[in-house]
Parts: C-alpha cells; sequence; structure tokens
C-alpha cells in the first residue's frame, strides 16, 4: 500500500503552510499508492473547512478593493475548488486575464514549494531511504517540522538565502534548494475534482481583480508572456 506512482516505497505529508513558510496543519503517514486528494478527502481539516469550525477570519476586502472577499487556502489541481480554496484555471487556451491570474496565484503557492524545499534542504535525512518502520519515519518527519517551524520562529534569516525572491524587475530568481539535484524530481501526484459554480465565481472576482488597476503588479504582463 505504500508502493508509489514512481516505483518506490513511501508514505505523503500533506500540509497547510503560511506566508511565512512555517507549517500551520500536516498529516504524516498517508499511504503511498494514494493520491493528495484521496489523502485530503479523508482527513477532519476537509470537513473543518466545509462546515466552518475551522475558524478562518471572516470576510474581508482585497487590498486597495472594498467589497468583501473570504479567506482561502490556494492548492493545485489535485484539489477541488471551492470558495474556501483557490486554484490555478485549467485548460489549453487560456486568455490573457487567466493567464495573469494563473500567475499571481502560482506566485503565492512558490511559498509552500520553499517550505518544502527548505525543510528537506537542511533535514537530509527526508532526501535518503529511511531504515526505519513506518511509525518511526512518521515521528521523524513531525520532528522535522517541528524543528523546521521552530527556526523560522527564532532565526529566519539562516533559511532566507535559501529561498526564491524576485529582482528589481519581478524576475524570478530560484533559490538555493532549488539548485540541489536530490531535490528536482519532488512532485505531487494529481487527481481532479468537480468544481463548485460559487467558487468559480469566486475564482473570477480574483482574476478581475488581479487584472484591475488596484490588484494588479508592475511588470506581470512581461512576466506572463503576454
Amino acid at each position: 500500500m505504500n508502493h508509489n506512482y514512481k516505483g518506490f516505497f513511501s508514505i505523503v505529508l500533506l500540509a497547510w503552510v503560511d506566508a511565512d513558510y512555517k507549517f500551520m496543519w500536516i498529516d504524516v503517514g498517508g499511504l503511498g499508492s494514494q493520491s493528495d486528494a484521496q489523502i485530503y478527502n479523508q482527513l477532519e481539516l476537509k470537513e473543518c473547512l466545509e462546515d466552518g469550525s475551522i475558524g478562518l477570519p471572516p470576510p474581508s476586502p482585497l487590498p486597495n478593493d472594498d467589497q468583501d472577499f473570504p479567506y482561502f487556502l490556494l492548492g493545485d489541481d489535485a484539489f477541488g475548488l471551492r470558495a474556501y480554496l483557490m486554484k490555478p484555471c485549467s485548460g489549453r487556451t487560456l486568455t490573457r486575464e487567466e493567464l495573469i491570474a494563473n500567475y499571481r496565484i502560482s506566485r503565492a503557492r512558490r511559498v509552500v514549494e520553499n517550505a518544502f524545499g527548505i525543510l528537506a534542504h537542511r533535514w537530509r535525512v527526508l532526501l535518503s531511504t529511511m531504515q526505519q518502520m513506518p511509525l518511526t519515519v512518521q515521528v521523524i518527519i513531525e520532528s522535522c517540522v517541528c524543528l523546521h517551524n521552530f527556526i523560522r520562529i527564532r532565526n529566519p534569516a539562516i533559511q532566507n538565502i535559501q529561498l526564491d525572491n524576485e529582482d528589481g524587475a519581478h524576475n524570478h530568481v530560484p533559490g538555493l534548494w532549488r539548485q540541489d539535484d536530490n531535490l528536482q524530481d519532488v512532485d505531487m501526484p494529481k487527481e481532479g475534482n468537480r468544481d463548485t459554480v460559487a467558487a468559480t465565481r469566486q475564482r473570477d472576482y480574483l482574476k478581475y481583480y488581479f487584472n484591475s488597476p488596484v490588484g494588479l503588479v508592475p511588470w506581470h504582463d512581461r512576466m506572463v508572456g503576454v
């Protein structure tokens, strides 16, 4: 059951990361044969997000806007589009506005990639074949996450040099962790989910906001290649 689609044995770390590269919530121990969506659909986190009991802040306007907008998580195509979970627009022929919206969403999701990259780059045991039993491996992973958060709180400058950043023209400058050959193959299996109508309307509002004078980022037209 722990044999994954890449042909080796693994357990899954599914995580919720904040804007400061800290892990706010994790689930460790998902079977390697399962996709992210299969694991997520079995979690209490999903139930709490759906019934509102997780305690997200009340809706408030986006920067420089005057319309209340719900707080939400950012995910990828492994998860279904919901009012509390936004993901990029899919399709082969996207409009200029959709490309810009996808860039902005992907720009924010880069924080998650950096958090995982820093975690694995510092605690090298996560890049090797562990010889312990699965329950012990879970404890090791949880310990690494706790130590990662401790460093982010006490001395974030130690890790900041490893982070992605942007130059003066908003070009993406890869962080040092991306230069590690052992990290190049890290990715996530995908599984489709049906999008809700309300969530689609919400993402459309984000798209219009990102393309409006109050929501744009300088140079974004050039960055998405349009």
